[in-house]
């Protein structure tokens, strides 16, 4: 089944319109997803409204409702709500661009793929892209769509642009507080040697495909085993856990030395060969 587009519309660069098409990045179906089950007769549970005090309501009875202070409302029809969503434009306006160095990547959230519409957006497109990447710049829009209104960054992607949306500033906790008792120190520099050698030799290229979800594999696992067996007995494994090399590091010195010695430098990762 062909990807359905997540935005149609258009991408203007001051009187440049470049109609293009937005596609999501990442996909969902690959996480192991639960339901809550009766285990004396084995249905699915549903979940019934009710309020305190009065029991189950019906669902026409209820509204969406903002708390101001504990257990005081300002409450909310959905007609007010409909009449100030940001209405769904079909142009994202490029109106700034910066260093990609300069988004801290706490703020990214989401990645999207973005293509050129038709061949007639090809040229526009592509000249888009290669003026981002002589300029190693990142454009930041505003795009409009399902009622409400994302922050956006775009770069390029291949022979194609990345757009990540990006949360707003205040949707970002400040991570000062949490490093406050943290002396401000500086190691010795045999320490920071060593460190930087283990380092150096456990860089390589980056390849998500080298890493695996083995939690989601169990699970996996798991499932086929118990479906096959179709028993309702719990099936428990013990997982041996790595070695640590027993007890607490203490000598951070002699652990550094060690893992220098021990480790070797790491290899860069195969490229699969197209077919």
């Amino acid at each position: 089944m062909a990807a359905r587009a997540y935005w149609q519309g258009q991408i203007r660069l001051a009187l440049v319109s470049i109609p293009v098409e937005i596609y999501s990045a990442t996909k969902s179906g690959a996480k192991i997803r639960f339901n809550q089950i009766h285990e004396p007769s084995g249905k699915r549970i549903s979940y019934e409204k009710v309020v305190e005090g009065v029991g189950p309501v019906d669902r026409d009875d209820i509204i969406r409702g903002y708390e101001v202070s504990k257990g005081n409302y300002v409450l909310l029809e959905d007609e007010e709500i409909e009449a100030v969503k940001i209405e769904s434009k079909r142009t994202l306006e490029l109106v700034q661009f910066v260093d990609a160095c300069e988004i801290d990547p706490l703020y990214f959230e989401k990645p999207y793929y973005v293509a050129p519409q038709d061949e007639l957006a090809e040229e526009a497109f592509v000249v888009l892209r290669e003026a981002l990447r002589k300029a190693k710049k990142v454009a930041l829009g505003q795009l409009s769509v399902r009622g409400s209104e994302k922050l956006v960054a775009i770069k390029p992607c291949g022979k194609g642009l990345l757009l990540e949306t990006l949360r707003y500033a205040d949707e970002v906790r400040a991570g000062q507080s949490f490093f406050d008792d943290i002396e401000e120190t500086k190691p010795k520099k045999e320490l920071l040697d060593l460190a930087n050698t283990l380092i150096e030799q456990k860089t390589a290229p980056f390849d998500a495909g080298e890493f695996e979800d083995r939690y989601a594999d169990a699970l996996r696992k798991l499932i086929d085993k118990k479906a096959k067996s179709k028993s309702k007995k719990a099936i428990v494994e013990d997982v041996d856990e790595p070695e640590t090399g027993g007890g607490n590091v203490i000598d951070l010195m002699a652990a550094l030395k060690k893992s220098v010695g021990e480790e070797k430098p790491k290899k860069a990762a195969k490229r699969k060969k197209s077919a």
